[in-house]
């Protein structure tokens, strides 16, 4: 491994968006290159101009809400009246179906982020004369649902350009066409940080149209006036929120209603136009939390128990384990292995499992390969979630042992991430700059990790109670770095010499503003 300079860094880190096409807002692709957009936006605006009976229907993460409260904000701002289901991730499952098209009583159903395999329903809403339109961003089978019309980028004879958006996107790109057949002056810039939330949230690549808005949403959410915003920022007592806050924070905070209770809360949290409401459903949503961090950790605990080291993939199950929660626990077990992770809950003879991906694994095409053993799948690249009968999963865990087994090593590793070796000396202001340029970091643009090497500790202490977090003061040829270790599974003694891999990250305190290290991992030689 080379030493690297800024030029280096700058010229590497360059080198990921090459190829990207949409480098600005006003680059963006027009609502025409999605199949349907306008065949849905003149559906839509007969049914405002009848005054019809419209119903959205979401999905219970993340994405889902974000996409339902993008649609409500749209109708309320031209003061249409509709309705807004979010299925019930316990009682309703996952996406439309048959019991939810039954109790609406409605002309046109709008879905958001899901429905591209909605066929029963679809039926069912052509039985009841209620015209369909399905916005989706997740794959399409090799038939799609008899709908009104089908807005989903992934579909074969649609033109937008071969990029990863979200379902929120998707949603964004139908009030664009929208906008347009309505002959309305409307600010679409306005839902901008929420399209931020939604791509972080749902793992979409960040590059090319999902970096320009992730980049512009982080900067729109500090000035945003949306009463969830400010109640965010009362509640954490912070003047502004990074990429960091939203990743670790904010669509934490937004996903864990849907997964402990219902996900209706979050949504009226994000579309209350009522500070004291805001921050009455926050409470509660922090609640969630809570008790969705405890239920995580036990989760965790318990799927670690059921790998070895051996195993070419991570399978973990458990009896009436919580559903709310696999995805999280799946999440984690990918981080700490390094392996495709499916984690699922047996509930009498049925599994419902939620799976992760690591480097450049396609989780959805590794599924799709076990689909005669499965009742039901779906998802994209990075997560999808799956169900099966319990006759099944032996053969299920066989088989994707041995597909895993067989994928080669560098699919694993994302090998954009580390870089090169720096020194303590470049840890400076400059890098720090350098590094802002290239965010947001994410999926597809990792932030990128360095080397330092041989360097001794000359002081270390705990940041928490719990001794969970460690503080390093750090010193090579005189020169002293300050460095974080979060959830440290390893303890350097004083006066050793380490080496490290990690990133560098803006330390923000008091207003003062100071280059830090953030470690991955330590070691006693590179």
């Amino acid at each position: 491994m080379k030493a690297v300079s800024k030029d280096d860094i700058k010229r590497i880190l360059s080198l990921r968006f090459e190829k990207d096409v949409h480098t600005k807002l006003c680059d963006l692709p027009l609502p025409c290159c999605l199949k349907d957009a306008y065949k849905a936006a003149n559906r839509i605006k007969t049914a405002i101009e009848k005054n019809q009976k419209i119903a959205i229907v979401g999905d219970y993460d993340v994405d889902g809400i974000i996409s339902c409260t993008i649609m409500a904000d749209f109708f309320d701002d031209i003061g249409f009246d509709y309705v807004v289901k979010i299925p019930n991730r316990f009682k309703d499952g996952y996406g439309i179906n048959e019991e939810i098209v039954s109790e609406l009583d409605v002309d046109l159903i709008i879905t958001v982020d899901n429905g591209i395999s909605a066929f029963e329903a679809a039926k069912l809403c052509k039985e009841k004369k209620i015209d369909l339109i399905i916005t989706d961003h997740h794959m399409p089978l090799q038939t799609l649902p008899e709908a009104f019309a089908i807005i989903n980028p992934k579909q074969k004879d649609c033109t937008f350009p071969d990029i990863e958006i979200c379902g929120a996107q998707v949603a964004w790109y139908l009030i664009a066409a929208l906008k347009e057949v309505c002959k309305l002056k409307y600010d679409l810039c306005k839902f901008i940080e929420l399209l931020a939330i939604a791509i972080i949230a749902d793992m979409m690549e960040l590059r090319d149209i999902n970096r320009v808005l992730t980049k512009k949403g982080i900067e729109c959410i500090n000035k945003s006036k949306r009463a969830a915003f400010k109640a965010m920022k009362h509640y954490y007592q912070k003047d502004q929120f990074t990429l960091d806050n939203i990743s670790f924070l904010i669509a934490p905070l937004i996903n864990s209603a849907g997964r402990m209770d219902d996900a209706s809360l979050s949504y009226r949290f994000l579309h209350t136009k009522n500070f004291d409401e805001a921050l009455s459903y926050l409470e509660q949503i922090v609640n969630f939390n809570e008790s969705r961090k405890d239920e995580e950790k036990q989760l965790f605990e318990e799927s670690l128990n059921q790998v070895r080291e051996s195993d070419s993939c991570v399978i973990a199950s458990g009896e009436n384990w919580h559903e709310g929660v696999l995805g999280i626990v799946a999440s984690r077990l990918a981080k700490h292995f390094n392996k495709p992770s499916f984690v699922f809950s047996l509930n009498g003879t049925k599994l419902k499992g939620s799976a992760r991906s690591v480097g450049s694994i396609d989780i959805l095409n590794l599924i799709t390969q076990t689909q005669s053993l499965l009742n039901n799948y779906g998802g994209h690249k990075n997560a999808a979630g799956l169900s099966l009968n319990l006759d099944n999963f032996e053969a299920f865990k066989t088989q994707m042992q041995m597909q895993c087994s067989q994928i080669p090593d560098a699919n694993f590793l994302d090998t954009d991430e580390i870089l090169g070796i720096l020194e303590p000396k470049d840890i400076d202001f400059e890098m720090l700059e350098l590094l802002e340029y290239f965010e947001p970091f994410g999926y597809k643009n990792p932030r990128p990790l360095f080397v330092i090497k041989d360097l001794n500790v000359k002081n270390k202490k705990f940041l928490d109670k719990n001794s969970k977090h460690l503080k390093l003061i750090l010193t090579k040829e005189n020169k002293a770095i300050e460095a974080l270790f979060f959830n440290f599974d390893k303890e350097p003694n004083l006066n050793e010499n380490i080496t490290l891999l990690g990133s560098v990250s803006k330390n923000k305190f008091r207003g003062l503003i100071t280059p830090q290290f953030i470690i991955k991992d330590i070691y006693k030689s590179y």
